[in-house]
């Protein structure tokens, strides 16, 4: 092993930078990159090194938050102009339709939390939203899930039975039930509300641009 070596290394274990050991030793940055850089424990100095910086540097750390924020916003279009190419498509699938009119009328539309959710007590409502996220969509079953919010004198596991059977949702892919106390005492849900979800900011981001569209769609129709 060649001396300089040995000291960079002394030196890089210690906690130095590339550039105080290249200051130092006169050994090319380039050259301490290629003996150190796939090492776990010089990777480990250089993400303490940079997180140090960054807390240093007030002004770096903003314009690394502003160069995610616009990476992600670029991204998030990237999202809805692929729905925009879609739409033409898939306008005149009554499978989209209802689905994209179901979301819009129940769903959840608030788009950071990047979370696809529709409740309501109807499971063949559910059903229809389920059959648009696996065939529409394209989600993965295994990816979807269902949670129901149910009355302390429902059985969880009857329940949950039922909305199975209903919904074609496997068991498997049921949430913990949340069970709540209504406000009248005998005017209540006989099988509770049911919730799917599924989580993708890509796919959010796509339904509601859907939604948009099916508005201006409509907007251009002539009412007779």
């Amino acid at each position: 092993m060649r001396k300089d070596r040995s000291k960079a290394e002394q030196m890089r274990r210690s906690g130095k930078s590339y550039k105080k050991i290249h200051k130092k030793l006169g050994i090319p940055i380039a050259t301490l990159s290629d003996w150190f850089r796939n090492a776990p424990w010089s990777i480990e100095i250089k993400n303490k090194l940079a997180g140090e910086e960054s807390l240093a540097n007030p002004n770096k750390l903003q314009l690394m938050v502003a160069a995610t924020k616009k990476k992600f916003a670029k991204l998030h279009e990237e999202y809805r102009l692929e729905a925009i190419n879609e739409f033409p498509f898939l306008k005149n699938n009554p499978l989209f339709i209802a689905g994209v009119m179901l979301y819009w009328g129940e769903g959840d539309k608030i788009v950071n939390n990047s979370a696809i959710r529709l409740s309501n007590s109807e499971p063949g409502m559910i059903r229809t939203f389920y059959a648009f996220l696996v065939n529409v969509m394209g989600i993965p079953k295994e990816k979807i899930t269902l949670s129901l919010l149910l009355y302390p004198d429902l059985i969880d596991s009857v329940q949950k039975n039922f909305w199975s059977t209903a919904t074609g949702i496997p068991l498997t892919q049921f949430r913990k039930s949340v069970f709540i106390q209504g406000r009248h005492p005998t005017k209540r849900l006989s099988y509770g509300v049911g919730m799917i979800y599924a989580g993708s900011r890509k796919n959010k981001e796509k339904l509601l641009k859907w939604i948009e569209l099916c508005k201006n769609e409509f907007n251009n129709q002539i009412i007779v």
